[in-house]
């Protein structure tokens, strides 16, 4: 018995119908916004791995808006005390990246913690996205401070300093080792007592005159004889000041075309006195009228002309010492182009 050939055309009517609708499904408005979700949450989830109680234990989820609009973050939903989400850039311009810190409260919480954090966006439309971190906060052992921070050192310059940490439990725990992932953050360890139950120790941590210009977050792993979770990470913080600083740090030019000459307003500040030679960036001719008289703030309208600009590039200041010696300040200069008429 032959197959009909009006049911024939029922069928391929009917495959053509679910085909279009998923091409519709595929197509549709909440589809294309999970692709440019996925495209502006590149990390969505964060493990901070074993840490010690009261170690300042944070996470940035960097936010990238590849819209031609701006992007709003209304608030962070969170599913666990255990975390503080911060919204640190509520309105993200087209082009720009914004974050959310993710805080673990080591300080109140203990155990194996984790928390969904549940971002609102409401601009350009509204949408939810599901962020996840998870940590283990050690009982028996607490970070004082929490952190090693420096607060500012010189460029060149060399400075210590330190935290303690303080364990209660095996009688025989011990740090064997402290892993640096830069070579100029030297730690050390000292043991400071031993006995009534408690163990404390000394952790030094010295910056070394080749640390590298601007601001530093870090991490130092100490390694324990622990048999379960021997490495516990430890935070590390400060900023590099260079010899020369220059404000703004990131000099913004918007709507740029080769040719143009655009004026900035640059404030370079040493620690002592000093004759301004030149200002260089790749890109970029930059004129300016120099200064006859050493002093250690000069002020300087300085005239970008765009000759191969790019979206960022570092600008170097040379100047000349009152002891004749040579030091570079830095900046970066951060463009976006005019659009093609």
């Amino acid at each position: 018995m032959g197959f009909p050939i009006s049911n024939f055309r029922s069928h391929r009517a009917l495959v053509l119908f679910f085909g279009l609708g998923l091409a519709t499904l595929l197509a549709s408005p909440a589809n294309a916004a999970n692709n440019w979700v996925n495209e502006a949450f590149a990390v969505k989830t964060h493990n901070f791995g074993t840490v010690g109680v009261a170690s300042k234990t944070e996470f940035r989820f960097e936010i990238f808006n590849p819209l031609d609009q701006p992007i709003h973050l209304s608030k962070v939903r969170r599913s666990c005390g255990c975390t503080t989400p911060i919204i640190e850039t509520p309105w993200i311009q087209p082009g720009e990246t914004g974050s959310i810190l993710a805080r673990f409260n080591t300080d109140t919480f203990r155990g194996k913690k984790g928390a969904t954090l549940t971002v609102v966006i409401d601009r350009p439309t509204y949408t939810e996205v599901r962020l996840r971190v998870d940590g283990y906060i050690r009982s028996d052992m607490v970070f004082h401070p929490g952190e090693v921070h420096f607060g500012t050192v010189d460029q060149g310059d060399t400075k210590s300093s330190q935290t303690k940490v303080l364990y209660a439990g095996r009688s025989d725990w011990q740090i064997r080792n402290i892993e640096s992932n830069v070579d100029w953050l030297q730690p050390e360890v000292k043991l400071s007592k031993r006995g009534g139950g408690q163990i404390h120790y000394d952790i030094i941590v010295n910056i070394l005159e080749h640390a590298p210009e601007g601001d530093f977050l870090n991490q130092l792993t100490l390694v324990t004889n622990d048999t379960r979770q021997p490495r516990v990470p430890l935070r590390v913080s400060g900023s590099v000041a260079p010899p020369i600083q220059i404000a703004p740090r990131n000099i913004s030019i918007a709507d740029i075309k080769v040719g143009d000459v655009i004026s900035k307003r640059l404030v370079l500040k040493g620690k002592q006195s000093f004759q301004l030679q030149d200002i260089q960036c790749e890109g970029w001719e930059i004129s300016f009228e120099p200064t006859e008289d050493p002093k250690n703030v000069h002020i300087v309208n300085a005239q970008f002309k765009a000759i191969a600009p790019q979206p960022r590039k570092q600008i170097t200041v040379n100047v000349q010492t009152d002891d004749n010696q040579s030091q570079s300040g830095y900046a970066t200069v951060l463009t976006t182009f005019a659009a093609d008429e």
